[in-house]
């Protein structure tokens, strides 16, 4: 028998009022400012928890690529390059003794390489994956959401571990993204804004500031090393095949991961390591996850008490 839906309780409005005050300082006085986006997120939360006991559940369960947002936002309190020395000149070295192209008799990075032979149909098509780096895996969640709430709370703990490892990795090795040595060299010069780079182009073909509006926002300029663009596609693509969606589909998210990837180079964002080491690092954490929480540990029995209360 279905429960009933307790719309307010003394509980959840306790705990709803002390998660959104907590949230409210923190944004003020620890981020010094509460932004529109802020704001957005509480609003979204209270609605959708007090609204209808599906939407209750919806926001409950998404409340992992929440906490994702509110961990990534946070890190602009604490930089990366004042934790560790910042990485520069190594990577494009490692990138060019690697990667390096032969053009004229001149060695370039792949990112170099694209700068000077780039085209219109590659600067909208590679603008058309990485705009949607975020929004695929939410409307996959969402589609798991809906069909498999069990799986979609693996996608999305797994989604947010990977960010997690992600998110240490830029602490431990802060790197600057090709971009930052196109427009600085490799003199460390702090607090510079975020940089559409080579996508930039793609705001030029369509006449709007899309790109300028998202990379004006970031809160991690110099954390290049391990692309999480990378890792994202390869998350939906791993869970996809594990729910053994129709081959249409999972062909689909083949090209969406291998757009991914190849923009993240040709817009001058990452170089191929760093996508290389998301690759790595999103792969190393799927399989060790879904080792855990496919058999009698912790992990497994923390998920199906979470899929019990949706």
């Amino acid at each position: 028998m279905t429960k009933k839906f307790k719309r307010f309780t003394k509980k959840n409005i306790s705990i709803n009022f002390l998660l959104i005050t907590l949230y409210l300082l923190w944004c003020h006085f620890g981020m010094g400012k509460i932004r529109s986006e802020h704001i957005f997120l509480v609003l979204l939360w209270v609605l959708g928890f007090y609204l209808h006991p599906k939407t209750r559940s919806f926001v409950l369960a998404f409340s992992f690529f929440i906490l994702f947002w509110i961990i990534y936002d946070s890190m602009r309190v604490f930089p990366n390059y004042t934790v560790n020395t910042v990485h520069i000149r190594q990577p494009y070295n490692i990138e060019k003794w690697l990667f390096g192209i032969n053009d004229m008799g001149k060695i370039l990075t792949p990112n170099e390489y694209f700068a000077i032979h780039h085209q219109k149909i590659l600067d909208f098509l590679s603008g058309f994956f990485y705009i949607n780096w975020m929004p695929v895996p939410l409307a996959f969640g969402v589609y798991l959401f809906v069909k498999d709430k069990k799986m979609f709370l693996q996608f999305s703990l797994a989604f947010l571990l990977v960010n997690i490892f992600g998110f240490i990795i830029y602490y431990l090795y802060p790197a600057a993204p090709p971009w930052y040595v196109e427009k600085y060299g490799f003199n460390l010069q702090i607090g510079v804004p975020g940089s559409r780079a080579g996508l930039v182009r793609f705001d030029e073909l369509i006449n709007y500031p899309l790109f300028k509006n998202i990379y004006n926002k970031n809160a991690n300029v110099l954390a290049a090393m391990p692309s999480l663009h990378a890792t994202y596609p390869l998350i939906v693509l791993f869970f996809a095949i594990k729910k053994s969606l129709n081959k249409f589909f999972i062909i689909l998210f083949i090209i969406f991961t291998l757009g991914i990837w190849f923009a993240a180079v040709y817009s001058n964002h990452h170089y191929l390591i760093d996508v290389l080491a998301g690759i790595l690092l999103a792969l190393m954490v799927l399989f060790g996850f879904n080792y855990l929480s496919e058999t009698d540990t912790y992990l497994n029995k923390f998920i199906h008490h979470l899929h019990k209360q949706l």
